[in-house]
C-alpha cells in the first residue's frame, strides 16, 4: 500500500475488517481459554466468571484498545501518513495461566473457597500493574541500548514457542479443519488471494471450520466436538453484566503476599520487556510509539481492570506487523474492544464458546507467530541472525519443561517424583531445562545483546550486558523460579567471569589501537 500524507486520519478502512476478524477472533480465543480456566480447572461459579470477571474484563479491554487506537490516530495526525496501525492489545497469554496456576490454584486448593483465589489474582495484577507504571520511565534508557536482534529475537523466541506451537499442534490433530483454515489464511495473507466481495480471510476461515464442524455433527461425525445440548445449554448464561468495584476483595488478597511476590516481581520485570519488544516490533513496521506511554496504559488500564474485578493483565500483543500487512490501520482496535465489552457485559462468551470450534481460530495465531518469528531474520543484518538464534534457546527450554511437567502433572505425579537421574538417563535433562528456561524473555535477550555486541567487537558493551546477567541471575530474575538472595550463585558467577574476560578483550583492544591523528605505520 502506498503511504499518503492525510491532515485527517481515517477511523476506518477497508483494511480494518481484516485485522479486526484477526485480532478479534486472537481475542476470542483468549476469552474463551481463560473462561474454561475460571470454571473447569478452578471451578468457580458461573455468577462469578460471567457477573464479575468477564464484565471487568470486557471493561480493561475496552479502555486499552480505545486508547491504542486514539494514540494510533494521533501518531497519524502528527505525521500525516495513513498507514499508521493501532497497536494490538489484550489479556497477556503468559500470564493468565501463571495466575490461574501458580497464584489462584494453590490458594484454592488451600481454603477450598474459589472467592480467596479470586482475590489472590486480583492482588497479584494490583501489584504489576505498579511494576508497569514506574517501570515504564526506565524501558526507554533500556530500548535506547539494547540491540534490535536482542529485543526482536527473543520475542521472536516466545512467538515460535508459546504463540505458534499450539496452533500448530491443534491443526493437525484435526486437519480436516485445521489444515483447510490454514490454507485460506495462507493464500489470502501471504499469497494476496482476494475473496468474493472483500469477504475478509479471518471470517472465511471461521466459517469454513464452522460449517465444516456442525456439518460432521449433524452427520453423526463428531470432529470438533461440537454439541447443540451443550450449545443451547450456554444459553442460561446469557444476560446483562457491568462490572461492580472489587476495592475489597484486592485488599483481603494481600494475606496472601508472600506466595503472589514469588512470581508478581519477576513477571512484572517480563511484562516491561516483552512490552519494550512489541513497541521495538512496530517501529520496525514503521511505526514508532512512545515506550513510557504504552507501559504506563498498560499499567492503568490493567489496575482499573483489577479494582473492578479482573485478575488478568493487559499487555501489548505480540503481531502489530501482521495486522498492518493485512490492511489494519486504526479502527480494528477500538472495533475489537467494543466487541469484547458487548459480549463480556450479555455473557455471549459462554455461547461461542460452544458455537466456533477452536482450531478454525488456531490457523490466525500460527500466522501471527510465522510473521513474528520473521521478522527478527529480516529487520536486522544478517550477521546477527546467529544472535537470534541463541535468543531462542531458553524459549525452547520453557516451552519443553511446560510440557514435561503438563504430562507428569497428568500422570498424577512431577519431575522430583520420578528423578532427575532417571529423566536424564533417557536423555530429558530437566534441571538444564529448568535453569536455561527460567526467565526466558530476560535470558533470551541478554544472551542475544552479548553475541550481538561480540560479532561486532564491542566487548565493553558484551561485558556490561554479561554483568547485567550476573546481577539479574543472582537475584532470580534470570535462570530461576522465584526471587531471592543468591537463587543462582553458579550461574552469576559465570556471568561476572564472562563480563571480566569480555572486559581484558575490551582493553587489549583499545591497546592494540594506534593513537587518534596517528600517523600509519610504513
Amino acid at each position: 500500500m502506498t503511504t499518503r500524507r492525510a491532515t485527517t486520519p481515517a477511523l476506518w478502512v477497508p483494511g480494518d475488517w481484516n485485522a479486526f476478524f484477526g485480532f478479534g477472533t486472537n481475542i476470542l480465543v483468549n476469552l474463551i481459554v481463560l473462561t474454561g480456566l475460571l470454571r473447569f480447572v478452578l471451578r468457580m461459579p458461573d455468577e462469578l466468571v460471567f457477573g464479575r470477571i468477564l464484565p471487568a474484563l470486557g471493561l480493561m479491554l475496552f479502555l486499552s484498545t480505545a486508547y491504542y487506537a486514539w494514540l494510533g490516530w494521533k501518531l497519524a495526525k502528527e505525521t500525516g501518513r495513513d498507514d499508521v496501525c493501532a497497536l494490538p492489545s489484550g489479556v497477556s497469554v503468559p500470564h493468565m495461566f501463571i495466575v490461574v496456576l501458580v497464584i489462584m490454584l494453590p490458594i484454592l486448593g488451600r481454603t477450598g473457597d474459589p472467592v480467596k483465589a479470586w482475590e489472590a489474582g486480583l492482588t497479584w495484577v494490583f501489584i504489576q500493574s505498579i511494576i508497569l507504571m514506574v517501570g515504564g520511565f526506565v524501558a526507554p534508557v533500556i530500548r535506547r541500548i539494547t540491540p534490535r536482534a536482542a529485543l526482536l529475537g527473543t520475542l521472536a523466541g516466545v512467538s515460535v514457542t508459546f504463540i505458534s506451537m499450539r496452533p500448530a499442534l491443534e491443526m493437525f490433530m484435526n486437519p480436516m479443519i485445521g489444515l483447510l483454515c490454514f490454507a485460506v489464511i495462507l493464500l489470502s495473507w501471504f499469497g494476496g488471494v482476494r475473496y468474493r466481495h472483500g469477504i475478509p480471510a479471518g471470517l472465511v476461515a471461521i466459517g469454513l471450520g464452522s460449517l465444516i464442524a456442525w456439518g460432521s455433527a449433524a452427520l453423526g461425525v463428531s470432529i470438533a466436538g461440537m454439541s447443540l445440548d451443550r450449545l443451547f445449554a450456554a444459553f442460561g448464561n446469557l444476560g446483562f453484566s457491568v462490572p461492580i468495584p472489587a476495592v475489597g476483595h484486592v485488599f483481603s488478597g494481600f494475606e496472601f503476599l508472600g506466595i503472589i511476590l514469588v512470581t508478581a516481581i519477576p513477571f512484572g520485570i517480563y511484562d516491561l520487556v516483552e512490552a519494550m519488544d512489541n513497541v521495538e516490533s512496530a517501529e520496525v513496521a514503521g511505526d514508532a510509539y512512545p515506550t513510557t506511554r504504552v507501559l504506563t496504559a498498560d499499567g492503568v488500564v490493567s489496575m482499573i481492570g483489577c479494582l473492578m474485578g479482573n485478575p488478568f493483565i493487559n499487555a501489548v500483543y505480540i503481531g502489530h506487523p501482521g495486522w498492518k500487512a493485512m490492511g489494519g490501520r486504526i479502527g480494528y482496535s477500538a472495533a475489537t474492544g467494543l466487541a469484547v465489552l458487548v459480549l463480556t457485559w450479555l455473557g455471549i462468551t459462554s455461547v461461542l464458546l460452544d458455537l466456533i470450534p477452536v482450531v478454525a481460530i488456531s490457523p490466525i495465531l500460527l500466522y501471527i507467530g510465522m510473521l513474528i518469528g520473521a521478522q527478527a531474520f529480516q529487520e536486522t543484518p544478517h550477521k546477527h541472525a546467529p544472535a537470534i538464534v541463541l535468543a531462542f534457546t531458553p524459549h525452547l527450554a520453557a516451552w519443553a519443561k511446560t510440557l514435561i511437567d503438563g504430562a507428569l502433572g497428568a500422570a498424577g505425579t512431577n519431575a522430583a517424583a520420578v528423578g532427575f537421574d532417571k529423566m536424564a538417563g533417557m536423555g530429558v535433562l530437566y534441571h538444564g531445562l529448568e535453569v536455561l528456561g527460567g526467565g526466558a524473555i530476560l535470558v533470551g535477550l541478554i544472551l542475544a545483546a552479548i553475541a550481538v555486541f561480540v560479532v561486532e567487537r564491542d566487548f565493553l558493551r558484551a561485558a556490561a550486558f554479561a554483568l547485567a546477567g550476573a546481577a539479574l541471575s543472582f537475584f532470580g530474575f534470570m535462570h530461576g523460579e522465584a526471587v531471592g538472595f543468591g537463587v543462582s550463585p553458579a550461574i552469576a558467577l559465570a556471568y561476572a567471569l564472562v563480563a571480566a574476560g569480555l572486559f581484558v578483550c575490551a582493553r587489549s583492544e583499545a591497546r592494540a589501537a594506534p593513537p587518534i591523528g596517528a600517523a600509519p605505520a610504513e
